[in-house]
Order: structure tokens, then sequence, then C-alpha cells
């Protein structure tokens, strides 16, 4: 009995070392993918916040100058000049600033206006949450962008049409994302706890379930950032954006086609650049963002 349960025993611990030591293997493997996304999103946003700088020069909008028409990049210009001799470093700089103004503002827009939609969903459940989500899903049916360019298509070209019209077209993921998280924290037994005890929904609902929602939605408007920028640069290369004469990444790639055509590359490709790094940039901050915030995800990562 002794010698046949040590025989059974031996074959066992050799398979439990391998086991932690694949555990451990994977945990470390997450950590270090945990500090390469965090140092890439520092580095990115270092990038973009050096950008966003004032710079030292002042544009004028309306300045033009033949003589030095699309001029290659070199010393003088390092991003070379538009077709009417502008320096394009300078645009470039003041064009990222006027998209991420844009971007920011129609993010935090279409953030609050789904966290409102979807937290009243949720927290009231039964018919009236059934017949939000349905209009919800009818408004999600016609593509965004063509809504977008029917509600800015009724304004005159400027930055607040864009900011309406991305921020009403871009709440339902929002929306969404609140309910279902609203719906989760309604079983929870703090909440239970809360509604045994007397309190309204409307207490329950401010002082329980918009505090647990935040950081989810907190995570939409980051991500939402980037996707506002692309939309604005789309209106504005439709024509329908901000005026043509105003720098930003849109107008400048719009400005910027017939001198592709002709072979000058530069004048499209650094606004495309720039318009690339606050999307690497805020996708790197919502990658460490959602490891934060989800630490169940992260636990299951490591086993």
């Amino acid at each position: 009995m002794a010698d046949g349960t040590v025989e059974k025993a031996n074959p066992a611990e050799p398979a439990a070392a391998p086991t932690a030591w694949r555990s451990h293997g994977t945990a470390r493997r997450s950590t270090h993918t945990l500090r390469l996304r965090v140092s890439a999103a520092l580095v990115a946003v270092t990038v973009l916040a050096v950008l966003l700088v004032p710079p030292l020069v002042q544009l004028d909008q309306q300045a033009v100058d033949l003589a030095a028409k699309l001029e290659p990049p070199g010393w003088a210009h390092p991003f070379g000049t538009d077709d009417v001799g502008r320096d394009l470093l300078l645009r470039c700089v003041y064009g990222l600033r006027v998209s991420l103004l844009v971007g920011v503002v129609a993010a935090l827009t279409a953030t609050v206006i789904g966290t409102a939609v979807g937290a009243t969903a949720g927290a009231l459940g039964g018919w009236a949450d059934r017949a939000v989500m349905r209009l919800v899903d009818t408004l999600a049916s016609v593509p965004h962008l063509l809504l977008g360019v029917f509600i800015v298509a009724m304004f005159r070209p400027g930055v607040w049409p864009v900011v309406v019209s991305v921020g009403l077209t871009h709440w339902l993921s929002t929306a969404r994302i609140v309910r279902a998280e609203v719906l989760s924290l309604r079983s929870r037994p703090h909440i239970d706890a809360a509604v045994s005890g007397g309190a309204s929904r409307w207490r329950v609902t401010v002082r329980h379930l918009l505090p647990g929602v935040l950081p989810q939605a907190g995570l939409a408007a980051v991500l939402m950032v980037p996707h506002a920028m692309w939309h604005e640069s789309a209106l504005s290369f439709l024509g329908l954006g901000l005026p043509a004469h105003t720098a930003s990444l849109g107008t400048l790639i719009q400005s910027a086609r017939g001198s592709l055509l002709a072979g000058q590359w530069w004048p499209t490709l650094f606004p495309g650049l720039f318009l690339i790094i606050p999307t690497l940039a805020l996708a790197g901050l919502a990658g460490v963002w959602r490891e934060r915030i989800s630490p169940r995800r992260r636990s299951e990562l490591m086993l």
C-alpha cells in the first residue's frame, strides 16, 4: 500500500512544476505587455503634447507666397510648402490643434448624450428601456457619416456645425455601453441593499449607478476622439466642414488633391501622418485605461 501510494504520487509531482512555470510565464508576459503599452502611450502622448504647444511663429490664414509655391521639404521648410507657398509644417501643427479641439469637444458632447440616454434606459427598464433601445437601433441603421453630412449641410461651414454633427451621430455606442453596465450594476448586492433601504430610483441612479459607469464612459470618450477627428477630416475633405482657408487636417488634405496628381507628394503625406499621431496616442492611452479598469480581464490573462 505504501509503495503503491508513493508510485502514484511521484508521476504527479513533475506535472505541477510545468503548470506553475507556465502560469508564472503568462503573468510575466502580461505584465511586460502592460508595461510596453504604458511606455508607448506615454511616448505618444508626449509627442502629441509637444506638437500642441503654441508655435513661436503665428499662422496667418490668408498669407500667400506664390514664389515659394510647392517647394519640396528642405532646411527652410522641413515639410515643404503648399500650392500657394505656405509653410506646411506650421499649417500641420495648427491643423492638428484645430482637428483635435473639434474631436475632443464632439467626443465629450456625444459621451454626455450617450451616458444620459444609456443610464436612463438601464435605470428605468421595462417598456421604457425597450423603446429607447429601439430608437437607438433605428438611428444606428443609418450610416452616421451620411447623417453627419445631412446635419452639417444645413449650416454654413464652421467649427460648431461639425461639432454638432459629430456629437449627434456618435452617442449611440456610448449609450449601449452605459446601458449594459447599468444593467450589470442593478444586480449587485449594494444596489439591492439601497433599494431595500428605501432609496428612490433617482437616488440609486445618481449615487450608485452613474459613478459605476463613469470609467466605461470615459474610456468610450477617449476612443471616440480620434474617430471624431477622422469624421471632421472627412467632412472638411468633402467641403462641408471647416472653411477652406482654415488650417485643419481635413482642409489640408482636400487642398492637396491636385498637387498629389501632379506628383507633389508632401502636401498630402504630412497632414495624413499628423492625423495618425493622435489616433495612435489615444489608442495606447485607451489600452492602458482598459487594463486598469478591468481587473477581472487582467486576472484571466494571468491564469
